[in-house]
């Protein structure tokens, strides 16, 4: 099996490029980026003779289909910025390729996908990847399914909570600076709630839970949870919904007032000596200070409740996921999440475990069961428990 990676030096894609090179039945990996500094970082624990390194420019089309070519599947860990050139390469190739990112216009994609013979996996990472196996999972447990709250985050441990913010990098601060502008749908009481970015971390729409093991654990809206449950067919069982993004209590308080001051707009200061923005001015200036040390550990928790009708019966699916970075190799446990599973499916999709073509989704097509059995083999454990609401 060959397996092309693109993006392979950065956080998440050492962490691929290790599981890969860790599986017998890989037998090459191009790793392609524009350098490779950071290759040295997984040397004294990866088999670094199967890593052939490749300079790439992802906006060159031909260069993309010449390296596809060689191979059987491509994991993309681009910025989405590149998608419309990581997709447009695999179709004219005719390779199979599985992303990481948010994209809601893939399915436009669906039929060129099949009629080139391949699979396009988008969403396949952490958040959004496992969480929607899960989805997918939990689905065929109901009759009826009525509830789906989606909970995920990364943060540091107690211990490495040193700044005023309680939070650390476990993958780029330009995509965290993102995500705190990111317009959310959710559903209460079988009623849609428009959620704009600038009321995102308002108290109206942030609450608390409590997640076993870290105690308490602020909520803030994440992403269109409509599109899903749309996705899944549940349009007209489904009476809340919402997927949200963990912190430690205190992250929204922060940002609201930050937001509301124009902290995080794309347009120049004016009356500086050369154009920069406040959103550039904090990517450069906090993300420095935000470095995990060597010693500290980032966690990622997730919590997955399904609620809904069983035989005639009211019940309660919980799904659990607590990821530690792993201190003698440095692996963030952000990277596990995200890179474990795009290497997982890559290779499910390259052996033929699965077999659809088209654009797939999670939700639908990774078998849940052998997923969560690959996880646990690299010691994330998804814990799971039905509790039964209503007789």
């Amino acid at each position: 099996m060959k397996i092309l990676v693109l993006g392979g030096c950065g956080i998440q894609g050492r962490t691929v490029l290790h599981d890969l090179a860790s599986d017998k039945a890989v037998a090459e990996i191009l790793c392609a980026d524009i350098r490779f500094d950071d290759l040295s970082k997984i040397k004294d624990f990866t088999d670094m003779s199967k890593i052939q390194t490749i300079v790439m420019d992802a906006q060159d089309k031909e260069a993309l289909i010449h390296h596809y070519q060689k191979v059987d599947v491509v994991i993309d860990l681009l910025p989405r910025d590149f998608k419309q050139f990581v997709n447009q390469a695999a179709l004219e190739a005719k390779v199979s390729v599985v992303n990481t990112n948010y994209d809601y216009t893939a399915g436009k994609l669906d039929q060129q996908a099949k009629a080139a013979g391949i699979a396009v996996m988008p969403e396949c990472g952490l958040d959004p990847g496992i969480d929607l196996i899960l989805y997918g999972h939990a689905k065929k447990k109901f009759d009826e399914l009525q509830v789906i709250q989606s909970y995920c985050g990364g943060f540091p441990e107690k211990k490495a909570c040193t700044n005023p913010l309680n939070y650390k990098l476990s993958w780029i601060w330009k995509g965290v600076l993102s995500s705190t502008l990111r317009e959310s749908r959710i559903i209460k009481d079988k009623k849609i709630i428009e959620i704009p970015a600038m009321n995102q971390h308002d108290d109206t729409f942030v609450h608390t839970i409590d997640f076993p093991g870290l105690g308490e654990l602020e909520a803030i809206p994440n992403g269109d949870s409509v599109y899903f449950t749309n996705l899944m067919g549940l349009s007209d069982t489904i009476v809340q919904t919402g997927r949200y993004a963990l912190r430690w209590p205190g992250w929204s308080a922060f940002w609201r007032p930050m937001k509301q001051l124009g902290f995080l707009s794309d347009d120049p200061v004016a009356g500086l000596a050369c154009a920069v923005t406040p959103m550039e001015f904090l990517d450069k200036f906090l993300g420095p200070q935000l470095a995990y040390k060597d010693d500290e550990k980032d966690l990622t928790a997730m919590i997955n409740i399904f609620e809904g009708i069983k035989d005639k019966k009211k019940i309660r699916f919980t799904s659990t996921m607590l990821i530690e970075r792993d201190l003698d190799t440095g692996i963030m446990a952000m990277s596990k999440g995200v890179g474990y599973t795009a290497a997982i499916v890559a290779r499910m999709i390259a052996r033929g475990d699965i077999t659809e073509k088209g654009v797939l989704s999670p939700l639908k097509h990774i078998p849940a069961e052998k997923f969560m059995n690959e996880l646990k083999k690299r010691g994330i454990q998804i814990k799971e428990e039905t509790i039964v609401l209503e007789e």
